[in-house]
């Protein structure tokens, strides 16, 4: 299996110097991941630097590492944002840990009418930080250069202002515009997904008028576990952004 550690410190680096990974991807690496000197493997930041390194040596807590090779990846355009609806039991996480496979650079927590979830004083935090937890762990997985930003809660007039300058797209059963014909005009496009109950007319109103796309991907109603990342999928392979 291919391991891939994030070393947010890591600022920069080049071919032959030395990175030590500790914390708690260190003691992972050396404890559960067991590795062991010679052992070659990636490690990254999250904002784009990858690192190929070698393990020199390996302690209880921490792996001191020897550069090979050193690379900043550029972030892939358009910019994908994915405006995820609160949604009951684990169906919104499971919605944005694909999403992060499929390539998505942020993600917006959307207190929706219909969202059964919601995130009240301390469960803000809380879940901002479980949502965070998760797509740097799917980051890791999929093994991407850059970790999705999360946002905090949006409700729908706060993301029609958040979003300005973004093309938006509604993933709706009513949509007269399949998703597969859209072609973006911003550099950002933000894809929302609606929670189980579905999105208002009102709702739909504000998006309209704020000059959405109310887009279908055929006649099956998808789960709002599944759409978000479909979309995503669908406009990777219309964009070549794969």
């Amino acid at each position: 299996m291919a391991h891939f550690y994030i070393l947010e410190s890591l600022e920069s680096s080049s071919v032959g110097s030395e990175v030590v990974l500790d914390g708690s991807e260190g003691k992972h690496a050396a404890t559960v991941s067991r590795v062991r000197p010679g052992e070659k493997f990636t490690v990254g930041n999250g904002r784009g630097l990858v690192l190929k390194v070698e393990a020199e040596s390996v302690s209880k807590d921490c792996v001191q590492l020897r550069v090979l090779h050193a690379e900043n990846e550029k972030r892939l355009h358009p910019e994908f944002i994915l405006v995820q609806a609160l949604a009951k039991t684990d169906r919104d996480e499971r919605a944005i840990e694909a999403a992060t496979e499929l390539g998505v650079d942020t993600v917006i927590p959307w207190s929706a009418s219909r969202s059964i979830s919601k995130w009240d004083g301390p469960k803000v935090g809380k879940g901002i930080a479980r949502w965070s937890a998760i797509v740097r762990e799917a980051s890791k997985q999929s093994i991407r250069a850059f970790i999705p930003q999360v946002h905090p809660p949006a409700s729908t007039s706060e993301l029609v202002q958040l979003l300005s300058g973004a093309d938006l797209v509604v993933l709706d059963p009513t949509g007269d515009v399949p998703l597969s014909s859209f072609n973006p005009t911003s550099h950002q496009i933000a894809i929302i997904v609606g929670p189980e109950g579905g999105i208002t007319d009102s709702e739909l109103d504000m998006f309209r008028n704020a000059g959405a796309t109310i887009a279908t991907m055929g006649n099956n109603i998808l789960r709002t576990s599944t759409a978000g990342p479909a979309a995503l999928a669908i406009m990777n392979a219309k964009l070549g952004r794969c």
